[in-house]
């Protein structure tokens, strides 16, 4: 089955991966910290705006907590913000995926987000027909296709790296790239699996 982009979450654990049957040139590169979709060096030049995008970032809100942001394109950055000028995590989604709306391709593909912390998880996605943001207290996954609704997710890994290899891996079609998150009290940690 081919689900596209898709994004898990639960308490203390993110993942996100690429699937792309249009675009499958790309990786994930880290830079301090920030976690971005690239194209690859030999990939062909594109002008499409919808395939490099942060798609992990880390936060600290204004008091102090940890948390990370995981998502499929340009809305990551704006929802970062607005959890850092202390937003709680259900508007902080709710705003710039209302704003930005799905995106404007052949396909109307929906933005998905989440976000992570030590104790919580929120995960969000607008598409053509809803906005749905819910608090979710198990890992829970939003795909940009046929699972665009959230539904729990079996998630067995306990890292970062565990998790972007756990669904890079995954039984779903045309995987490119993925990457993981943990988030505890103290630190946020990251990890990127491009498949090599």
């Amino acid at each position: 089955m081919y689900i596209g982009r898709f994004v898990v979450v639960g308490p203390g654990i993110g993942a996100y991966r690429v699937s792309s049957r249009s675009f499958p040139n790309r990786q994930v590169v880290d830079r301090d910290g920030t976690l971005t979709v690239l194209p690859t060096p030999g990939a062909p030049e594109t002008d499409n705006p919808y395939i490099s995008y942060n798609c992990v970032r880390e936060v600290t809100t204004p008091a102090g907590e940890s948390l990370a942001v995981v998502g499929n394109g340009s809305h990551v950055d704006p929802i970062a913000e607005k959890l850092e000028l202390g937003y709680p995590a259900r508007d902080a989604l709710a705003t710039p995926l209302l704003a930005l709306d799905f995106e404007k391709d052949d396909y109307d593909t929906p933005r998905i987000a989440g976000v992570v912390g030590a104790e919580t998880a929120t995960i969000g996605t607008v598409r053509r027909d809803a906005l749905v943001v819910e608090e979710v207290s198990e890992p829970t996954l939003v795909a940009t296709y046929e699972k665009d609704s959230p539904e729990s997710y079996s998630l067995g890994a306990d890292s970062a790296t565990g998790a972007a290899s756990e669904v890079l891996g995954a039984a779903f079609e045309h995987p490119v790239c993925a990457a993981g998150v943990t988030v505890t009290e103290d630190a946020v940690s990251v990890a990127v699996d491009n498949g090599e």
